[in-house]
């Protein structure tokens, strides 16, 4: 045991209620991570020289990306909640679907919803598709940095039990001291990937299609799967036999896509210097 720990801050789930209605830290976090990545987004495509010779979406297909992200990332993330983690739960319980309000949004789940989300667009406004991707691995660490942060709040997806002395005993588990692991997370998915890719992109990275995105896929793959050595999985949904978590392995794809198209990338750029 630690010679103390941290109190875990008791922040009320709910920021504001008016009545019946109720603006929760949770959807606050994911309007704030839209809304950044959008004027990001905007950013990105009005800077030619961050794009060489590359073409790239106008500001009317980022002003649609928004909306479509927003739908793609919430349906999905819900929707990847309930096949990936807890199917029998929710096959039991079909109205606690819709209940978003009480938590339960898988990243994986929300990422592929994300892609088809793009997919569609690209389809609709002719845009392509590795565009719409490169500049979603810039502004995406944006939403999971406060996607994580408000994990914190809402004192859910805790940590293993630890004696480090930053341990929080988190009232929805137990008494015992455990890894803030929605920290380690917000850090390391969300700021961390957030400075590379961001660094890259500042230097070329969007002039070599699909370098950005395939970056995304391959640190997230590390930061989600070193994260999980220190984040307390499910014993019945997400804990898996040789130490292995749901997260690592939905993480697993995630690497090997991205890798491909780091390659695909540089492989490009070989025969069209």
């Amino acid at each position: 045991m630690p010679f103390f720990v941290i109190p875990f801050p008791q922040i009320d789930p709910v920021l504001v209620e008016f009545g019946p209605f109720a603006i929760r830290w949770y959807a606050l976090a994911y309007i704030t991570g839209l809304l950044l990545g959008w004027r990001l987004a905007i950013a990105l495509v009005s800077r030619d020289h961050l794009w060489g010779t590359r073409e790239h979406p106008d500001r009317l297909a980022i002003d649609d990306l928004l909306v479509y992200m927003a739908f793609g990332i919430v349906i999905g993330g819900r929707l990847g909640q309930v096949v990936f983690y807890d199917l029998e739960y929710f096959s039991n319980h079909p109205a606690e679907i819709f209940a978003v309000w009480h938590g339960g949004m898988a990243f994986h789940g929300g990422f592929i919803g994300a892609l088809l989300a793009m997919s569609f667009l690209s389809w609709h406004r002719k845009v392509p598709l590795l565009y719409l991707f490169d500049i979603a691995a810039i502004v995406a660490p944006i939403g999971i940095f406060f996607g994580r942060i408000a994990n914190f709040i809402n004192g859910e997806l805790w940590g293993r039990p630890t004696d480090v002395p930053w341990a929080m005993i988190f009232p929805r588990a137990d008494d015992l001291p455990r890894h803030p692991s929605q920290l380690y997370e917000a850090g390391l998915e969300g700021l961390l990937i957030f400075v590379i890719i961001g660094f890259i992109a500042m230097k070329g990275g969007l002039k070599r299609s699909g370098l950005l995105a395939g970056l995304f896929g391959i640190l997230y793959a590390l930061a989600r799967s070193f994260a999980e050595l220190y984040r307390d999985p499910d014993p019945l949904t997400e804990a898996l036999p040789c130490s292995f978590t749901m997260g690592m392995v939905l993480s697993l794809p995630m690497a090997l896509v991205g890798l491909w198209l780091v390659i695909r990338s540089f492989r490009a750029e070989a025969k069209n210097p």
